[in-house]
Formats: structure tokens, sequence, C-alpha cells
């Protein structure tokens, strides 16, 4: 009874307050706060003549002053002219008399007897420590990082206050205090038109759109993506895109969906996102709709998309309604690791790796013969992941050395980063993350003076080192004929081709191709695709992604509210479906499974495998 006379929330009002009424109440109690920072109370000792601004200030001034302290505070009169409390301990004579000031709103101390003759609570759970207090406690540490664990708010009150709280007590207590940090999650959905329209506003000809399904209105779908990712895109990154989604584990779950394409020096570059309230055929068929609007008459004009993903059957049929001419293929990991939990023997993966790079389809096969040598198992196998769609022997489509989904990993974080926060939270998240992405990467490009980005210099320059055993035969100009003691190679430095095909793939001279253009007196750097040069990369991060308004400057959408997907006057509810009880399954990545796997290198004078040529110890 104590606790509900000091004004505090009890469990089961708690739970029969709406998320807007504990908000409100949070802000309250945190304006007090800022009101009583000025209050001296670093001994925990009251004076006569004290002031509060107020009586709830006064209130939780004193549970402070108790749990500090280690005693129980019983309230003996609480009104809105006085306040009196006195330790709960029979014959102690600790008493307070708070009263308000005439004419004004503050209060002060008017009686007081401060000594304690009790013991005072001699065991660690304090009656003072309610969810409010646990709250008020760990907001500082919330609003710096979101990911605060209720364990973690357990053993830092039990180290910092003496005091046991039970989970469920810093459970809620950490959901108060992110409800009065970022809003409710219901909060979040209901002003995601007025972001929409912010970021419409903040970043002119960028696209933020908002959908809802049912008579309630609920949400269903928002996609974003910033003009300076389009204007990227188009313009310096190469033309392929990678696709995949996190399931956000949220109040109301959801999924996030991303199209992320690759920069210069093989940074990943998100394109554009989505949350939508399931994973469904449905909802990918219409995030690739949104793509191929925001992409225009431009895809027809750029050259042919390639696209990668772990090809779900909702994928593959979007991918082919709206990007009909794109080439899909298989994330490398995907299958890789499909063909390892199928097989479960190191043996056949090793050489599943060496046909996966294998250039030519020779190469491919002779791996095969290899595998089938093993276990005949394999061939109902690759009718289930046919290598056209993988193997770089086979796939159509350019990758430019680019093999695995580099987009599961920051979908991952994002999610992890932001599962705790509403939708416009999150999205400010990414946004703010983008934006710092833009930024570090536009200072980073400015500081190189080199024809190509780090990354591939790096490449060229082994490709040189290599091509010195070569010896070049010129047919003409622009063909050249490149022997070594295994074959001989074409290059033809006009149309950039090699017969060996590593020039075609990964977009940058090969061996055969730099040891034609030393020949002829040309820069090997030179030939590389435009996608690799630092101007790319300038052009690539050439504009910004600027920062939307605080939210207390928004207005209603009003007139604008169709162009974000909706009518203006219409209130978003949150997605019928809901977090059900329990914690949270986490999915456990492996962290390797992020890095792409080294090649295996063969050397070309034994054929032996874990060494070049130029380091083979066979004699010559």
């Amino acid at each position: 009874m104590a606790d509900e006379s000091l004004g505090e929330i009890t469990e089961q009002s708690f739970a029969n307050l709406t998320e807007h009424q504990l908000l409100q109440q949070h802000q309250y109690e945190q304006q007090s706060i800022d009101l009583v920072e000025s209050i001296d109370l670093t001994n925990n000792a009251l004076v006569i003549g004290q002031e509060f601004p107020d009586v709830e200030t006064c209130r939780r001034a004193l549970k402070d002053i108790a749990i500090a302290l280690h005693f129980d505070l019983r309230i003996v009169k609480s009104d809105r002219s006085r306040f009196i409390a006195k330790c709960s301990k029979e014959g102690c004579p600790w008493r307070v008399h708070v009263a308000k000031c005439p004419n004004v709103p503050t209060f002060s101390v008017r009686t007081l007897h401060g000594a304690h003759t009790c013991e005072g609570v001699r065991n660690l759970h304090h009656q003072q420590a309610s969810v409010g207090w646990v709250a008020r406690s760990v907001e500082s540490r919330i609003r710096v990082n979101p990911q605060y664990k209720p364990k973690e708010i357990l053993q830092d009150i039990r180290d910092q206050h003496g005091v046991a709280v039970s989970y469920m007590q810093a459970w809620r207590g950490k959901e108060r205090s992110m409800a009065a940090l970022h809003g409710t999650f219901e909060e979040g959905y209901r002003f995601l038109p007025m972001y929409c329209e912010q970021i419409r506003k903040s970043n002119p000809g960028s696209i933020a759109s908002v959908y809802t399904t049912g008579q309630d209105n609920c949400f269903q779908r928002l996609f974003i993506c910033y003009r300076a990712s389009i204007v990227g895109f188009l313009n310096a990154c190469r033309p392929l895109l990678e696709l995949d989604r996190a399931h956000l584990k949220g109040k109301y779950l959801g999924t996030l969906m991303c199209a992320s394409a690759v920069d210069a020096d093989d940074g990943l570059f998100p394109l554009a996102f989505a949350v939508v309230d399931v994973e469904s055929d449905e909802n990918w068929m219409w995030f690739m709709s949104e793509l191929r609007k925001l992409l225009g008459v431009n895809t027809d004009n750029m050259p042919r998309l390639t696209i990668l993903s772990e090809r779900q059957p909702g994928m593959v049929e979007a991918v082919e309604t709206h990007f009909p001419s794109a080439f899909h293929g298989f994330c490398l990991r995907y299958v890789s690791e499909n063909f390892r939990d199928t097989f479960k023997n190191s043996k056949l993966v090793n050489i599943f790796w060496t046909a996966v790079y294998a250039l030519t389809p020779v190469e491919f096969e002779s791996k095969i013969s290899e595998m089938l040598e093993v276990s005949q198992d394999v061939i109902p196998w690759f009718q289930m992941f046919p290598p056209q769609l993988w193997a770089v022997a086979y796939f159509e489509g350019v990758r430019y050395g680019h093999f695995t989904l580099g987009v599961t990993e920051i979908l991952y974080n994002w999610a992890q980063e932001g599962h705790e926060l509403p939708i416009v939270q999150l999205m400010e998240h990414i946004r703010h993350q983008l934006s710092t992405w833009f930024e570090n990467r536009q200072s980073m490009g400015m500081r190189w003076n080199s024809i190509v980005v780090p990354s591939a210099e790096k490449r060229i320059l082994e490709a040189v080192a290599d091509a010195r055993c070569y010896q070049v035969l010129r047919a003409n100009e622009v063909e050249f004929e490149v022997v070594s003691t295994e074959r001989t190679n074409i290059v033809d430095i006009r149309s950039r081709v090699c017969s060996c095909k590593r020039w075609q793939i990964y977009g940058l001279p090969c061996a055969h191709a730099a040891a034609a253009l030393i020949s002829s007196g040309k820069n090997a750097h030179v030939f590389a695709d435009h996608c690799f040069k630092v101007e790319s990369y300038r052009e690539t991060y050439s504009q910004m992604i600027y920062p939307v308004p605080d939210r207390s400057l928004w207005k209603d959408v009003g007139d604008g509210g169709e162009s974000a997907g909706i009518n203006g006057d219409i209130i978003i509810r949150p997605p019928k479906t809901r977090r059900p009880p329990g914690r949270p399954k986490k999915k456990v990545l492996r962290v390797e499974s992020f890095k792409r796997p080294k090649r295996i290198v063969q050397c070309g004078q034994c054929h032996m495998l874990g060494h070049s040529r130029k380091k083979c110890p066979m004699p010559v």
C-alpha cells in the first residue's frame, strides 16, 4: 500500500495502462527528474527548508534516500498540499513533513527528524524498489546501449544500490525506459506516414512509402530508398545486386528485406530496404516491383543485372517477373553449406570448392569426376542445385569475383541492434549508419591518387607479378598468344577477353592479359572495368544522405499522405502478428561463413594444390 501511496504504478495497474499513458507518465517523471538535478542529495540527507519543484519530485527523492540508506518508508499523508512520511519500523523517530509553499508550485521541508534508531532493511529486497524506480535507475544506460539486458540490470542494481529486484521488474523497467526514450511500438507505426514525408522532404528524390491492410489499417509494408543510393548505384556501381532478409524479433515481429549493391572496393552498398509484416511470396513480388520502379528506364540502358540470393521460391518468381533479363544466381555460401550438411565428407567439400572456382567447363567436369569417385550420391544433389546457377565455369552473369551474400551480415546486425526499437527508430538507426558510411567512404575516396581502388590494385599487381614467367607472341595490334608450360591462352585487349575466362569473370586483367598489355607498352590498370576505378568509387558516394528533423518538428501528413502509399487521415495500427510469449530463439550464424572462403590455389607447373607457379619447388 505504501508503494501505491507514493504514486507508483503497481504491476496490476501497469498491465491495465496503455503504452501511451505509460509514456506520458514517464515523461512527466523525467521532467521532474530534470528539475530535481539541482537539489543536493549527494549525502542522501534532507535539511529543513529544502525545496522541491513539486510533490512528485519530493516523493521520488525520498524513495531514493530510503533505498540508499536501506530503510522502509511509510506514507502518513499525501495530498496536493502536503506530504508526510516516516520510517516503517515501530519506535523509530525518523519523520519528515513537506508542505506546499504559498503562491508558488514548490514544496519545502517544514519539519524533519533525521535520525534512525532502527536497524533498517536487513535483506536485499526493498519495498521502494518498484518498476518505476528501476526505469529511472537504468535510463541513462539504456540511452547509450539499447541492448542493455534485464540480467545485466539485475546485477548492476545489486552492485550499485545493494537491492535485489526480480527479472520481471528489470524487464518491465527497461520496457518503460525504452518507451520514454524512443516511444512505444504502437506510436512507431502511427508516425510512419509523417516519417516518410520527412524523408522525402529532407532527401528530395528519395522513395519512402508505407502501406496498410484490412479495415483496421494494420501495417503491411514499408519501402525506403534514398536518392543518394539511387544515384550511386546507377552511375557508378557494378550491375550486381544481392537480395536477402532478416526476421525481426520485436513486439510485432516482421521481416526486414534489402537489396544491396557492391561498390568499387568490394564494400556493401545497400540500395533499398523494406519492412513487411511477414515474409511471403506476395511481399517479395511487391518488393521487387518497387525495386524495378526506382530503377525505371535506366534498367534497360544499364548492363544486364546479376542478382544473387538464396533463390527461395518467392524470390525466384519475383525476379523472373520484374527482372526477366537478369542472371539470378545462388549465393555460394548457401550452396556450400547445403553441400557440406548433405554429405558431411571433408574430401568431397574440398573437391567441391575447387569445382566452384574452376574457370572452364573442362576443369569443372574433371572435378565432378573426382567427386563421383568418392560418392555417386552427388548426382541427385546437382539436379537440385544446377551448376549453371552457381559454378563459375557455367554461370552466365558477371559476379566480378563476388560470390556470397555480404548483405546477410548487415541485415543480421540491423535486426539484432534494432529489435527492441519501434519501427521509426529502427529506420533511423539504418539511416544513420548509411549516412556514416557515405561520409566516411567519400572522405576515403578523395585521399586515393591511383587509377583503381586498393583492392583492385592488389589483384592487378599480383597478375603483373605472375605475368613475368609467360612468353608473349603478338598476332596483331589487339590479339596475343600467351604461352606457358601447361597451355597457350589467346588475349584480345580490345574486347578485354582472355581464353582462360578470368578477365571476363572478374573484370580485372588476368596474368595472361597483363603479360600481353605489358608487352605492348600499356598500363594494365587502365584496362580494369570502369566499376573498379577510383573515379567510380567517388561517384558512388558523391551524394549525401541528409538527416531527418526531430519528431517534435513533424507535422501531420495532410495532403502529402497519398504519395506515402496511404491517405493522410488514416491512422496506421500495428500488424496483427505478435511475438509469442517466452524468450525468442536466437539464430546463431557461423562467423566464418561471413568470410569468403579462400580459393584453393593450384600450381600451373606441377598441378599440385596449395602453391602457385612462382613458389613451386619443382625445378623448371
